[in-house]
This record gives C-alpha cells, sequence and structure tokens, in this order.
C-alpha cells in the first residue's frame, strides 16, 4: 500500500509516516533502509550527526526506486552553522547521499547560546531553497521562543519542527504553536519508552508496557507501538519511528487499516509526564556538543 501524504506550507508533500535512522550504526543501516524501502517506507530522515547518510544514499540507490519517489530529509549540525558553512554542509551530505537535491534539509538544534549562528545558518538553508537544491527547509528542536526569533530575522517559514513528541512527552504548547504557524510537528522518539540520549532518562518507564496502552491495543488487535503511531497520525503529526529489525520495521508500517476514537485520544494524551528523554534544547552548546562533520 502507499502511505498517504501530508502537505507542507510550501506545497511540497511528504509521507505521513517516514522512517528514522538515528543510532543505526552505519553497518546495519544500509540494510535497515533497505528492508524498510521493501516494505514501502517512502520518507528516510537522517542527519550529519548521525553518521550515516552515505549508507542510507547506498540503499536509496540500490532499492531500483527512482530519486523521486523518495522523500530524503536530513539535518546540519551546530558545527556547521553559519550562512556558508550550511551551503557547504548541504554539499557534504548531497555528496554522502549521493544525490542532487535533498526534499527536506533542518537545523538539527536551536544553538540558543550563540543564535546569531542559528539565524546565519537558517538564512544560508534560505539561499539553498531559492537555488532549488533545497525543496523545503525546517527545524528541529525549536521551542517557541526559538521561533519568534527566527521568524523576526528570517523570510521562509520553517515546514517542520522535529521534536521530541510521545505519550509521556506531548509538548501540547509547542505543538499547538507549530500548527498556528503552519509548521508540521514531525514526532522523534514517536514510540517514546527508549533512551535516546546518554545521561537522561534512564530511570522512564516504557510506554510500551503502560496499561491504557496495552488495553487500547487489545481492542483494535494491534501492538502497542502501533496505537501510539496511529494517536500521532490521528492528531496530524508527522512520525518518524526508527528499528533495524525487519519485523518491527513491518509492525511501524501497519498502521494504516484502524483509527482511535476521541476517547481513546483521551485517554493516551493524559498519560503525559511532562519528562523530557533528552537535554534541555537550550543547553545544547558548542563546548558539550559540538563535532567535527567530516568531508566525506
Amino acid at each position: 500500500m502507499s502511505i498517504p501524504n501530508m502537505t507542507l506550507n510550501n506545497g511540497v508533500e511528504i509521507p505521513e509516516l517516514g522512517f528514522g535512522v538515528f543510532q543505526s550504526a552505519p553497518e546495519e543501516t544500509v540494510q535497515a533502509v533497505t528492508d524498510a524501502l521493501e516494505v514501502g517506507y517512502r520518507h528516510i530522515d537522517t542527519a550529519a550527526a548521525y553518521g550515516n547518510e552515505r549508507q542510507v544514499g547506498q540503499a536509496i540507490q540500490q532499492s531500483g526506486l527512482s530519486r523521486d519517489e523518495v522523500f530524503l530529509e536530513t539535518k546540519v549540525w551546530i558545527n556547521d552553522y553559519g550562512f556558508q558553512e550550511t551551503q557547504h554542509a548541504f554539499e557534504k551530505a548531497s555528496g554522502k547521499l549521493g544525490v542532487e537535491k535533498i526534499d527536506l534539509l533542518i537545523l538539527h538544534q536551536p544553538l540558543t547560546p550563540e543564535f546569531d549562528r542559528t539565524i546565519a545558518a537558517y538564512k544560508g538553508l534560505e539561499k539553498l531553497l531559492e537555488d532549488g537544491k533545497v525543496r523545503a527547509i525546517g527545524v528541529s528542536n525549536f521551542m517557541p521562543e526559538d521561533l519568534d526569533r527566527l521568524m523576526e530575522q528570517t523570510t521562509v517559514i520553517p515546514a517542520v519542527n522535529q521534536i521530541e513528541i510521545h505519550p509521556y512527552f506531548r509538548q501540547t504548547e509547542l505543538v499547538n504553536n507549530n500548527r498556528e504557524l503552519g509548521i508540521i510537528s514531525q514526532a522523534w522518539s514517536p514510540i517514546g519508552g527508549i533512551t535516546f540520549y546518554p545521561g537522561f532518562g534512564q530511570d522512564r518507564k516504557s510506554t510500551l508496557e503502560n496499561a491504557e496502552i496495552l488495553e487500547i491495543a487489545e481492542s483494535h488487535g494491534k501492538t502497542p507501538a502501533q496505537v501510539m503511531l496511529r494517536w500521532h497520525l490521528d492528531q496530524g503529526r508527522q512520525v518518524i519511528p526508527k528499528s533495524v529489525k525487519r519485523h518491527r520495521i513491518e509492525e511501524n508500517f501497519d498502521v494504516f487499516d484502524f483509527e482511535l476514537t476521541n476517547d481513546e485520544l483521551t485517554r493516551i494524551d493524559a498519560l503525559d509526564t511532562g519528562v523530557r528523554g533528552g537535554p534541555e534544547p537550550s543547553s545544547v552548546n558548542m563546548e558539550d556538543f559540538g563535532m567535527e562533520i567530516p568531508e566525506a
């Protein structure tokens, strides 16, 4: 089956469900992306900081699919922020991915302590968009105040804001703010219950074992993971689950034959703990998080 599309604020279409490769080791990434494309995913989300752009590109090139059949998204890391630097970051990414054009290129973090560099980086994205090298631009982990500062000094409204969203951390204010601005909320860690950042959230309980979600899943003949992905889709968010296991990749794809009731959506909404699974976006700085992105 084909995945339904969402329309970004510039008219570009993106599949509602994508495939993520965060923390997928390079040696596992080619097979994982190959499996995802075989299953039917048509949006792959990677990043310079993940260290696996080359493997993503290799899997796409080996898939037999034409370039316009796969929506490709990647992210610029903070070390490459700046007007010229971000344009060069595109060259690095497109070279590793083996493509001339990237469908969606976004800034990975707000880099709050050096926001002037963030502004310059976003202006670099605007130039890439103007030159036709990318089809859409956006941001990741930007809070409402970050978006306000960004939009005061730039022209193009971000098409997406990729943020942590799952039943235990809903970020309702931010999601509503994105919607009001015409920005699609793209959920990383959409299932939750997994520690993505060392040192953060080790004591979290997995959403996969939550009694409410288990009960809802049983009533639909679905798994907890499928219920959580459906929760996102029913509320208008784009989702990018990640796995390197074929059966999980297939499971996460099988979410288009049911919908949740308003009562079920409300029950899942009520599970919010307000506890973030990664660092506060404003705390990301060059000293603690900086890393050079290799040329090739």
